[in-house]
């Protein structure tokens, strides 16, 4: 039983750290190869836990060397556009100019129903509202509206707009988040005082966002949380 779960931690920490050398991807945002890679990391890892005659360096060793050829991979694509194209694909316009293109369909496989789902997951729910519809080589649909079916932006309705301000979580469930008071340029103090001025203190609050106008937005804890 200890030999499990120490096998199981061990290799935990392995994986972990391979897939955070690959880099930040959901699921969705994967290309072909990096799928792939993720999925044997993922078999090879289970080995050793499903075998116990099996070292676990062993599956540490793959799990990295797979982890370094999707490095490999990734900075290879990067510089070369074939390579990018073999293993990633590439995009494919589904709609032009408001006309469905059937033959792009067919070759990537894709039903209407298919079309239609993936346009509902943009807010699109007519298909003779889009002008352009371009399907990515990570499986996402990228739809651009007619003219007369977009919403208008500020610029549009000649409305000024008084801040481009982000707003930041400055405190997550009481700890105070000092990446995004630097990236405020914001001490401690100033949160203190904010918090004391709203009868508060940082143990009591769920979250705290803050943007660079100073505009802050303060949830507290429920009692008994």
């Amino acid at each position: 039983m200890i030999s499990i779960i120490i096998r199981t931690f061990i290799l935990y920490i392995a994986v972990t750290i391979a897939i955070r050398l690959m880099g930040k991807r959901q699921i969705g945002d994967m290309q072909p190869s990096e799928l792939v890679i993720t999925l044997l990391i993922s078999e090879i890892a289970a080995i050793p836990l499903q075998d116990k005659d099996q070292p676990v360096i062993n599956g540490i060793i793959a799990v990295f060397l797979l982890a370094i050829l999707e490095i490999g991979v990734s900075a290879l694509t990067l510089k070369s556009f074939f390579v990018r194209k073999l293993l990633s694909g590439k995009s494919v316009i589904i709609i032009k100019n408001g006309t469905i293109d059937q033959n792009a369909m067919r070759d990537v496989r894709m039903t209407t129903l298919d079309l239609i789902e993936l346009l509902r997951g943009q807010n699109v729910f007519n298909v003779s509202d889009v002008s352009f519809a371009v399907l990515e080589a990570n499986g996402n649909l990228s739809v651009l509206l007619k003219s007369d079916k977009q919403a208008p932006t500020v610029e549009d309705l000649k409305i000024k707009n008084k801040s481009d301000a982000l707003p930041l979580p400055v405190i997550c469930d009481g700890e105070i988040i000092t990446e995004s008071l630097d990236a405020l340029s914001v001490s401690k103090k100033d949160i203190v005082i904010t918090l004391k001025e709203n009868n508060t203190d940082t143990g009591k609050v769920f979250l705290m966002t803050l943007d660079r106008d100073g505009n802050y937005n303060i949830v507290t804890k429920k009692e008994g949380i």
